[in-house]
C-alpha cells in the first residue's frame, strides 16, 4: 500500500525540510541548520503542511498558505497559493502529488478561496489538476551604450520635479508595503506581500541556502513628495582588458506607480556609471521599457515563459470579482473532473458590475476549469483558445464575444514568486 499524505508535525517539520531541499535539487545529506528550522516553523501553518513518509522518511511534500491575488479592476480575491511541492525521485508515479493537491483544494474550497496558485516549476504537471498559466513573464537584457540615452542628462528631468533617493533596507520595511498596496490596487496579478516578505527580501533572516548580498535600493519620489517608485538592483564588477567597465546591473525588483516613477527609475538604472549592461528582472510581456529607450532594439529578449497559474475554485465569486470595459452576456459551461467549481454559468456583465448565476440556458461556450484560470486574468484569448481546440464554441461568435468581453488592456503581471 502506497502511504497516505498527511499534516506534518512540529518534530517531523526537520526531516520534510530536508525533503524540499532533495526535492528542488539541494544538498540532500546536509543536515538543516537548527536555526533555519526554527525560522521556517516559527511562520508555517502546519494544518497547511502537507508530507508523505515511507519508512519514516519524508519523500514528498506540499504547503499552501494565505494570499490575495488582484484581478482585474483592482479588488482582491482571496488565493489558497501553494508551494514547496516535491516528490523525492524513489517515490515518483505513486500518486502522492495527487492525493496531497486533493486534499488541500477540497479544504480551499471549504474555506471559501476563490482561486488557488502557484509558480508551475514544469508546464505539464498542473494542467491536470484545473490550473491554467494566467499571467506570463519576460527578461530584457539592454545594451547600455546602444540605448542612446543621454549620460549627461539628470535622472529623472526636472521638468516633472521628482527625484530619486538611495534608501537602505530598513527604509524599505517601511516604505515599500504602502507602495506595494498601491500598485496592487492597478495591477491584475499581483499577489500579496506579508511582513515577513519585506524581511526575507532585505536581508533580515535569510535562510541559510540563501546567499545573501545586499543590493542597492533606491526610490523615486514625485514633486510632491510621495514615493511612487522602487528599484532594487545588484551590480557585478566586471573590466575588460584595456580596462574599461563591462559591469551588469542585475535589477530584482522595480515597482512603480506612475508612468514617471517608471520612466525615471529605468533611466537611472541606465545611467549609473560603469553599467554597460541590464538585467531587467521579471517584467510583464508588454513592459513600458524597451520603448522607453531611443534605441529599443538595445533590449533584447532573454527569457518569455508562463508564471503565475490559476486554478478556480469558485466560479461565480471569481467573475463576480472582476470587472470589465464592456457589456454583454455568456453562458459557460465549465467542465472540473474534481467536482470543485464545475456548472453552467450566466455571466452578465457590463463596466457597472456582473453577476454570474447557475443556469439552465444552452451554453454559448464549454471549457474545462483550467482553460478559465487562463482566461481569468484577460491575459489570453478564448478565439485563440478555440483555435487550439481548448473550448468548444456553440453558438458563433460566442469566442469573439468572450474575448471582447474579457480581455484587460494591459497584460496581467505577477512580480513575485513563491
Amino acid at each position: 500500500m502506497s502511504p497516505d499524505p498527511r499534516t506534518v508535525s512540529a518534530a517531523e517539520f526537520p526531516d520534510w525540510m530536508r525533503a524540499v531541499g532533495t526535492g528542488f535539487l539541494r544538498a540532500a545529506s546536509t543536515p538543516v541548520p537548527e536555526e533555519e528550522i526554527a525560522l521556517r516553523l516559527a511562520h508555517a501553518d502546519l494544518a497547511r503542511v502537507q508530507g508523505v513518509f515511507d519508512a519514516g522518511r519524508c519523500v514528498a511534500t506540499f504547503r499552501s498558505f494565505a494570499q490575495e491575488l488582484t484581478v482585474v479592476g483592482g479588488a482582491g480575491v482571496p488565493a489558497d497559493a501553494i508551494t514547496a511541492v516535491t516528490v523525492t525521485p524513489t517515490h515518483r508515479r505513486r500518486g502522492h502529488l495527487s492525493r496531497m493537491m486533493a486534499t488541500d483544494l477540497a479544504a480551499a474550497k471549504e474555506r471559501g478561496d476563490v482561486v488557488a496558485s502557484l509558480i508551475a516549476a514544469e508546464y505539464p504537471i498542473y494542467g491536470r489538476y484545473g490550473f491554467g498559466p494566467a499571467t506570463w513573464t519576460a527578461e530584457w537584457e539592454i545594451d547600455v551604450p546602444r540605448a542612446g540615452l543621454d549620460p549627461r542628462a539628470r535622472v529623472p528631468s526636472e521638468a516633472d520635479g521628482g527625484r530619486i533617493e538611495l534608501v537602505d533596507g530598513a527604509d524599505v520595511r517601511k516604505l515599500g508595503p504602502e507602495l506595494h498596496s498601491r500598485l496592487a490596487a492597478r495591477q491584475h496579478g499581483v499577489v500579496s506581500r506579508d511582513e515577513r516578505w519585506w524581511q526575507r527580501n532585505t536581508g533580515v533572516d535569510v535562510p541559510v541556502h540563501e546567499t545573501w548580498t545586499e543590493p542597492f535600493y533606491a526610490v523615486y519620489r514625485s514633486a510632491d513628495g510621495e514615493t511612487d517608485g522602487l528599484v532594487v538592483y545588484r551590480a557585478d564588477a566586471h573590466w575588460g582588458d584595456r580596462k574599461q567597465p563591462l559591469n551588469t546591473a542585475t535589477v530584482s525588483s522595480l515597482i512603480a506607480v506612475t508612468p514617471a516613477a517608471e520612466r525615471a527609475l529605468w533611466q537611472f538604472v541606465c545611467s549609473i556609471d560603469w553599467i554597460t549592461t541590464v538585467r531587467t528582472g521579471y517584467r510583464a510581456p508588454d513592459d513600458l521599457l524597451p520603448l522607453l529607450l531611443p534605441d529599443p532594439r538595445a533590449a533584447r529578449v532573454v527569457t518569455q515563459a508562463d508564471w503565475l497559474w490559476l486554478r478556480v475554485l469558485d466560479v461565480r465569486r471569481a467573475l463576480e470579482a472582476r470587472t470589465y470595459a464592456t457589456e454583454g452576456a455568456l453562458v459557460l459551461e465549465v467542465r472540473d473532473g474534481a467536482g470543485l467549481a464545475g456548472g453552467r454559468f450566466l455571466l452578465d456583465a457590463s463596466p457597472s458590475g456582473a453577476s454570474c448565476t447557475p443556469t439552465t440556458r444552452d451554453a454559448d461556450l464549454t471549457l474545462d476549469v483550467a482553460e478559465l484560470g487562463t482566461l481569468y486574468l484577460g491575459d489570453e484569448s478564448p478565439v485563440r483558445l478555440a483555435a487550439l481546440g481548448r473550448l468548444d464554441e456553440h453558438r458563433a461568435g460566442a469566442a469573439a464575444s468572450a474575448d471582447a468581453l474579457l480581455r484587460a488592456p494591459r497584460r496581467a503581471w505577477c512580480p513575485d514568486v513563491f
